[in-house]
Parts: structure tokens; sequence; C-alpha cells
């Protein structure tokens, strides 16, 4: 099937050819008619497979000219990466129609936002706490939206971002079409499902899990961490094919740390970013990156769902993360576009767990690689790798008291006090022999 059979528009048709995308993907495919229809959707689909496409083309094709110029179209993603690139994909879209799109997230004063949705907006894409912060100062008027899209919405229960979807959810119009995009289905995602779609259709592309055809995975095993740093150099010396390579990494840490050893050999060539770093450095960053001035980006996983950068020829895994669906969203951002791509995973003794539940859940093993003879191969290790030395604590059991005392003692002989009644006369007879009778000092009649 072609873009053409889809019953798109010309406005769109004509944008589609200047980017030279000819024949829609599975899940854009299968998402079309179903949105055309009017029906809440739920889309189950993998990093790489054009799911913004699939749910922005008929968006785009059903949208209808209003005189309000209020939103009509409200999509939430997690990121404010995936703001940006959402907006660049609504733009690119909508560049033979008439229509203002607007793309908000934290991080930005809020007067400026609050400025631009003063202005015409069709289409608002936004984080889902700046979107509660226009909503609550009465900025953004919510009563014309009429399709609401939540893409990446496991990523976002996973930022614990529920409250404020529910909140977002609840403050909108309820006769709406619902849209809802997701690599994996998780028990909160099938929550917020029941809870606020109307038989919705689910479309699925392929089943979670399942890597795509024209990614070649490879692993390296590896003893230590440092010797993953001697590894990613020492491809990156000698093999040309790594032009352009994403390398995920746990922690913002070690982020920092490898980048600082590679900016050493590769000098200019290499960017990192994760959540520490201020806004317009990553984006600096992505952009250098995409234009290829720089030909490594180190990224951590909280910024692994913003990335959609085309032509990645390698992602390195230079730790195998914990959660394996977070491996498929790593090895998506290569071999986009129908583009071959190139996987390479390096596994410790101490990751080998994490890379077998991999591989439970694509069904196939991951090839393993021999290291190369004569990489230096080192033996010390990173504070992190160094097992921790816990003591037990024995607890000391006293032997039971027999003998309880009481709670009060009495008073040693000379700190009793004891009120007696005083005798002045008998006082002053033993005192002086006679008895003193007590007289006025002035005893004159008055």
């Amino acid at each position: 099937m072609t873009f053409e059979e889809l019953n798109l528009h010309k406005p769109l048709l004509n944008a589609l050819e200047d980017l030279g995308y000819t024949t829609p993907t599975p899940i854009q495919e299968k998402v079309f008619s179903v949105v055309m229809s009017g029906k809440d959707v739920c889309g189950l689909a993998q990093t790489g497979t054009g799911k913004t496409f699939a749910y922005l083309l008929p968006l785009l094709r059903n949208y209808q000219f209003s005189k309000d110029r209020l939103p009509q179209i409200l999509i939430l993603v997690p990121t404010r990466e995936l703001v940006v690139q959402v907006v660049e994909a609504v733009e690119k879209l909508s560049k033979y129609q008439t229509l203002a799109v607007l793309g908000v997230y934290g991080g930005v004063n809020l007067k400026t936002h609050v400025a631009e949705l003063k202005k015409e907006v069709d289409v608002l894409v936004a984080t889902p706490g700046r979107l509660i912060d226009l909503i609550s100062t009465g900025t953004l008027k919510t009563k014309t939206i009429k399709r609401l899209v939540i893409d990446e919405v496991d990523e976002m229960m996973n930022l614990g971002f529920r409250s404020q979807l529910t909140t977002i959810l609840d403050s909108l119009p309820a006769k709406r079409q619902n849209l809802l995009f997701s690599a994996t289905m998780t028990e909160e995602v099938d929550t917020l499902i029941q809870t606020h779609f109307t038989s919705p259709v689910f479309v699925e592309s392929s089943p979670v899990g399942t890597p795509l055809d024209n990614i070649e995975q490879s692993a390296y095993p590896v003893p230590n961490f440092l010797t993953k740093v001697n590894l990613l150099e020492y491809l990156l010396q000698h093999d040309e094919s790594l032009r352009k390579v994403l390398v995920f990494i746990a922690t913002k840490t070690l982020a920092d740390r490898l980048f600082e050893k590679l900016e050493e050999q590769f000098p200019e060539q290499v960017g990192v970013i994760h959540s520490n770093k201020a806004q317009n450095y990553r984006f600096n960053t992505v952009q250098a990156f995409k234009d290829g001035q720089l030909r490594i980006l180190i990224a951590t996983d909280l910024i692994a769902r913003g990335l959609d950068i085309s032509e990645v020829s390698h992602v390195i895994n230079l730790d195998v993360p914990e959660l394996p669906e977070t491996y498929i969203h790593r090895i998506g951002r290569t071999g986009r576009a129908d583009q071959k791509g190139v996987a390479l995973t390096f596994v410790t003794p101490a990751e080998t767990e994490y890379r077998q539940a991999i591989e439970t859940l694509m069904g196939v093993p991951i090839p393993e690689r021999p290291l190369p003879e004569d990489l230096v191969i080192t033996q010390d290790l990173i504070s992190e790798e160094i097992p921790k030395v816990v003591h037990k604590i024995v607890p000391v059991k006293l032997p039971p008291q027999e003998t309880v005392g009481p709670a009060f003692h009495e008073k040693s002989a000379k700190n009793q006090k004891v009120n007696v009644r005083r005798n002045h006369a008998e006082e002053m007879m033993k005192k002086y022999g006679k008895p003193i009778k007590k007289t006025r000092k002035n005893n004159k009649p008055r």
C-alpha cells in the first residue's frame, strides 16, 4: 500500500513527497482507518516504527478549520525533547496547510507560553506538568479540544505522571477522541484505558519485544567497566563504519566520566546529554549530532525516549539495562526509516542475568563477538563495581532484670522537710529563762 491509497488529501501527500516517503509503515497503515472512524485507539508499537506519523496523518487529515482558533488537537509526551520533535513533525506534515502548532514544556518561563497561547493555536504539544500549569492559571481553555493523543504513555508512568494524567483527562471535554501509544502494556496503562477510554480499538504493529529485522545485534563479554571504555575507544579508532554512534549508559555520573575520557581521544567529536544538563545545552548537542558535527553522543535512558535521530549507524549499550524493554527502546534508535543499523552491547559477568532477560523477551539470543586480541584488558574496578563489605550486626542479649526498684526513692534525712507549728512562748522561756510578752513599741493611749 502507498500513501495515496490511504485517502490522504493533496496537502499531506505533497508534504510526504517532499520528505521522500511513499509507503506507510505497518503501524501507520493499521492505525489510519481506525482513527479516521472516530474510535478511541490504543496503539502498541516499539521505537522506530513510525508511530508519530501514524497518529499525525489521520489527525491532520480530519482537521477542520475553526474561527475560534483554539487548540483542537492536544498531544501529550513525557519529555521536552519529544515535544520539540513532535512539533517539527507537525510542521513538516502541515507544510501545505494553514495550521498553527505550539510546543510547551517545563524549564521555560511560564509567561512566555502564556503569551504564545494568546495567539492562534490549532495543535498543542505539551508535557503533563506544563499543561497543568496552563490549565490551572486559566490560560488554556480546553473546551475546544476534540482529539487527545498520549504518546509514550508507559514512560510517563515510569516518570510518575499518573496523577497529572488523571487531572488532565478530568479537565478535558467528555466528548473527544482518545489516542494512546505505548511500547509496553503495563497494569497502570491498562487501568488508565479502562477508566478514561470508550471501547478502544487495540492496534499492534509487532509483538512487544520483537527486535527490528534491520538491526544487527551483537554482544561483547568484558570483565569490567574500564575494559568497556577501552573496547569502545578501540572500536571507534579501528572501525570506520562507526560514523554516527549513540552510546547509552546507566547514570549521569558515569556519562560525565565517559565524556571526559573520550574527549581526550576524540576532541570536539563527543557530546553528552542527561537530565542535569541545561535545556539549551541538550538541544544544541542533539542538533550538532544530527548535523554530523559530533560523531559520538552519550545519553542516559531518561533522555532515550526523546531522541529521534536519523542515520544513527550504531547504538552501543555500555551497560546492560535491568529492564529488557529498555534495551528494545535503546536499539530502536538505529535502523530507522528502513535503514540498516547495528546494536552492540558490552556485558560483564554481573550483567549476564539482564542479558538473559532480554533474550527471553525477544525470543532470540544475542550473538556474541570475541574481544580484539590487542585490546587492553584491565583488572581495575571503579567504585561502583567494588563489592560492598557488609558486617553482620549481632544483637547483644541482656540478662533479664529480676528485681525492679521503685520509680520514686525516699529522700535522705537531711533533705526531708517536716512542717512544725512553733510555740513562741516556749522558745522565749527556753532562751531567756522567763516568759517574754510581745508589746507595742508605742503603748500610749490613742
